[in-house]
């Protein structure tokens, strides 16, 4: 599982440039970066050439652009920030690529175009863009396609807005590539990619009595297979799988999956710390994953009452809860994802550390990004945190770790060992070492 630095993006860091998420998509040869100020910073794979053999797998910048401006929502008196929560893919079925962003309320479709060409030879233009006189238009002339430097141009299809009341947390793009859920606090709604007008509410858990509320949606994602088919995760730790052919709202789900609390265990903190941030489904269908404040758990999806596996990202920290309480780290949304083949697993941790655990050897690996080792080529160093008593060489005290260093958004290629990690303002790409 060793990783070395492929390439890290730095900036001068301010706020608007928090990475706030990381998606490649379907074939892998473009990385989808979205950040606090509303952009959207695309990256492209550099294909091997004979003069550089070292070059193949480098990303660089392909495309960048303002997918969402701040805007006020004059009703309520709330600012609605500008910052990127989630961006899926659309898969490729043409020359272009299309991919959805959103921001707390609205979401966006944006076609990302490539043009080397450009007619010229107009009859009614001329050559710098003016009309020319009717009268001075004697021969008809056929324009040419000249070619040109390559322009990618990023332009929104779709917009799909005023459909939720709440913050929205998750979107996901069915696999009948017609349609996507949209998920907020308290609701899911369906949506087709070519209507902008309406989406039809699949899932409100709202109460009557909006103090009775005792738990809120935390993520949402459609199964990887099978179009009826989504999940979603809640602050109670329980996932729902729900099947839409069963009722048009699927306020009963199919399948509950929770684990039972171990009432030793049990402190103040428990109901915060089980809280889900994130679920995704294993590229076969047949897992899903889930990550809470403490660990990973892996579900086979026939199995409602425990998990089949369950990694612990940062054990150490349960002795140190209550100062991530006070600091409000304690509520911090960390994601999780699948490698290509489904036999591994990674999601983030403080301290730049990110955790990856092979789901077959049952070994997992403490990586940190970072700018002191990120020079390309290098090797990546396994960390390790010690909790007490003597702490060797390499490690790492817990009570020395930062806690406003930490890795939140991860993504995996879906075809080779290449990873996306973004650590606040910089992203880091690394890829398995070759021998």
């Amino acid at each position: 599982m060793g990783m070395c630095v492929l390439d890290s993006a730095e900036s001068v860091f301010c706020r608007a440039d928090i990475i706030s998420t990381v998606e490649f998509n379907y074939s892998g040869e473009l990385l989808a970066t979205g950040d606090k100020g509303g952009r959207v910073v695309i990256f492209q794979r550099e294909q091997e050439s004979k003069n550089r053999p070292l070059s193949r797998g480098e990303y660089n910048v392909y495309s960048t652009f303002q997918s969402h401006e701040p805007e006020f929502d004059y009703l309520k008196s709330l600012e609605i920030e500008e910052k990127i929560n989630k961006i899926r893919w659309l898969p490729q079925q043409n020359a272009a690529h299309f991919l959805l962003s959103t921001n707390d309320k609205t979401i966006k479709l944006w076609k990302i175009s490539e043009r080397d060409k450009r007619a010229e030879g107009y009859n009614l233009k001329d050559e710098d863009g003016r009309l020319r006189d009717p009268f001075r238009i004697t021969t008809l002339r056929v324009p040419v396609l000249m070619p040109m430097d390559l322009m990618v141009e990023a332009s929104p299809r779709r917009i799909f807005a005023n459909a939720h009341t709440y913050h929205i947390n998750s979107i996901s793009v069915n696999s009948d590539h017609e349609t996507y859920l949209s998920a907020d606090d308290l609701r899911i709604n369906l949506w087709h990619l070519e209507i902008t007008d309406r989406s039809f509410n699949i899932v409100d858990i709202k109460p009557a009595n909006m103090e009775e509320l005792t738990e809120v949606i935390t993520a949402a994602e459609c199964h990887p297979h099978q179009c009826n088919v989504f999940v979603y995760s809640s602050s109670k730790g329980t996932i729902r799988l729900c099947d839409m052919r069963a009722a048009a709202l699927c306020d009963r789900h199919s399948k509950f999956f929770e684990e039972p609390e171990d009432p030793s265990s049990r402190s103040f903190f428990s109901e915060i710390i089980s809280s889900i941030s994130d679920v995704k489904f294993s590229h076969s269908g047949r897992y899903m994953m889930t990550r809470d404040y403490l660990s990973v758990k892996v579900w086979d999806l026939n199995m409602e009452n425990r998990p089949v596996e369950t990694y612990q990202v940062h054990e150490y920290l349960r002795s140190k809860l209550c100062s991530l309480y006070e600091n409000d780290c304690i509520f911090d949304k960390f994601e999780c994802c699948w490698n290509g083949s489904d036999s591994a697993i990674m999601t983030g941790s403080y301290n730049n550390f990110f955790r990856m655990f092979d789901r077959n050897t049952r070994r997992d690996i403490t990586l940190e990004a970072s700018r002191e080792n990120s020079k390309p080529r290098a090797m990546l160093k396994p960390r390790k945190v010690c909790t007490g008593g003597k702490r060797k060489k390499d490690e790492i005290s817990v009570d020395s770790l930062d806690f406003n260093k930490k890795i939140l958004h991860t993504a995996w290629h879906p075809k080779e060992n290449v990873i996306a990690v973004a650590a606040t303002n910089n992203l880091y790409i690394f890829q398995d070492k070759i021998n």
